[in-house]
């Protein structure tokens, strides 16, 4: 890209023998840093809310709203998986202005992702009641900053940013998913089973309470959130290029700003070249088809255990995971079934899945903001990716963490959440029209997707709309 290049104007893509997959085992990652990230809000906070309020009213919905994100999460990773470049540049090329306007959409969603780190701080506070004398908000926030800086040193001192968030993610995946099987392997719980394995296929009518319609942004939110969702399953594509997937290959990896020695990134992607690389195609889409069955299929095992155990410990009782006592809530009930024990534990595994949010969502963010600045302004190539990400990581930190004192963590996530879902329904549209019209017409024959995909992504955009349309609606109070 020189000098006198416009803004938002990519160099034309190189040509590239589409490497080998290496296997399986080895290839697989990213969908398990979806899976630990998606393990934050919907599991954790909106699902349980929702059924502890309204018992198996919305159940019904929770399965079909995970295998939603599916086509979309797959769209995302086809075009890094065959280009090399991040999907925001995707967007670039696709058109400009709207990547532009997209990208401004994000930015306001993430001016309050800190307030992850305030709910994993509700079950460090409840775990520890440290420091003594301080209120809960006093000591939630006093976790809140804790954690920010200890992951803010983990990133600063990693030689492989990508390597750090990947381990750490699969610990708190493995731990989470244990754990909540352990969990649930509680009498109380197993007798409500049944029920709610009933109330997967036959929503529980009438409402055991009445609807309330403040109640819409929550719903929405766990419905569309039941993944990742929002401009978080964006970062998928970030994840697959710093693992170096297909032609990600030829891209090169983000080090740690202090100890890490620095590589340059590619200023275009790579298309596979119409040569013996090719046969390497269906190797690849079958890994995205795990990975991101993983991720899907994972999360929505997690929040399935969550959600019985709303059920069957939290509706009985009337009482709600909300506030600054998000995790807190639950904990009472291991305690009452597991003792002392069993309130701990439960405490360690929210506070394991609820911060690590803001770590893999910190460096996904900083990433996108870097690899914005880079696609858009030319000029600013002159200071090297690695200082953006930098500057850009410093800057959320201190956004972040002046965000969290503005209310309530549950508040201020539903704020990204309603954000993140107007962002969903737009780029969903944008990610057909990328790789089923633009992309195509740069590729060999044996690596265009092919109608069943196609129906897919069509399908999951005919779904957030209608979506978009009865919470418009709700709100109203037109329905």
């Amino acid at each position: 890209m020189t000098e006198g290049s416009s803004w938002g104007r990519l160099p034309p893509f190189k040509k590239a023998p589409l490497p080998p997959m290496p296997g399986m085992l080895r290839a697989l990652g990213p969908g398990v840093v979806f899976m630990a990230l998606a393990q934050g809000s919907g599991e954790l906070i909106f699902w349980p809310y929702t059924i502890a309020k309204y018992g198996l009213t919305f159940l019904f919905l929770l399965i079909p709203a995970c295998l939603l994100q599916f086509p979309v999460i797959y769209e995302i990773g086809r075009y890094t998986l065959l280009t090399g470049e991040s999907i925001f540049q995707g967007f670039i090329r696709l058109n400009r202005t709207f990547a532009f306007v997209l990208w401004i959409l994000m930015t306001l969603s993430f001016l309050w992702f800190g307030a992850f780190a305030v709910a994993g701080g509700t079950s460090i506070a409840a775990l520890t009641d440290f420091p003594a004398g301080w209120s809960r908000r006093e000591q939630t926030l006093f976790w809140a900053y804790a954690t920010m800086a200890l992951f803010l040193s983990a990133i600063l001192l990693s030689k492989v940013i990508y390597k750090l968030i990947e381990g750490f993610m699969w610990g708190v995946a493995i731990f989470t998913l244990v754990g909540l099987i352990w969990a649930s392997a509680n009498a109380e719980v197993l007798r409500a089973l049944p029920a709610f394995a009933k109330g997967l296929v036959i929503p529980e009518w009438p409402m055991p309470r009445p609807w309330d319609s403040a109640d819409a942004t929550k719903l929405l939110t766990a419905i569309t959130f039941a993944g990742l969702g929002g401009f978080w399953t964006l970062f998928y594509s970030y994840w697959l290029r710093d693992k170096g997937s297909g032609m990600a290959h030829y891209a090169g990896r983000l080090t740690g700003p202090i100890t890490g020695k620095s590589e340059a990134l590619p200023e275009s992607g790579s298309l596979p070249s119409n040569d013996e690389g090719l046969a390497h195609v269906k190797g690849w889409h079958r890994f995205l088809f795990w990975d991101i069955g993983i991720g899907v299929i994972g999360n929505m095992i997690t929040t399935l255990l969550t959600c019985l155990l709303a059920y069957a410990l939290l509706f009985p009782k009337g009482l709600l995971p909300q506030g600054y006592e998000i995790a807190v809530v639950q904990s009472r009930f291991f305690e009452a079934s597991w003792g002392g024990w069993g309130r701990i534990f439960f405490l360690v595994i929210a506070a394991a899945f609820l911060s690590d949010t803001w770590l893999a969502t910190v460096d996904a963010v900083a990433r996108t903001h870097a690899d914005c600045v880079y696609g858009f302004f030319p000029k600013s190539h002159r200071v090297p990716y690695r200082k953006w990400y930098l500057f850009f990581l410093l800057l959320l930190t201190v956004i972040t963490g002046v965000t969290v004192q503005m209310n309530e963590p549950g508040t201020l996530i539903l704020i990204s959440a309603v954000i993140g879902f107007v962002g969903t329904v737009i780029y969903s549209v944008a990610l057909i029209l990328l790789n089923h019209v633009y992309l195509p017409r740069h590729l060999p024959s044996a690596a265009k997707p092919g109608i069943l995909s196609l129906v897919l992504i069509s399908i999951s955009c005919v779904a957030y709309f209608i979506l978009a349309i009865l919470y418009v609606l709700t709100v109203l109070k037109l329905i």
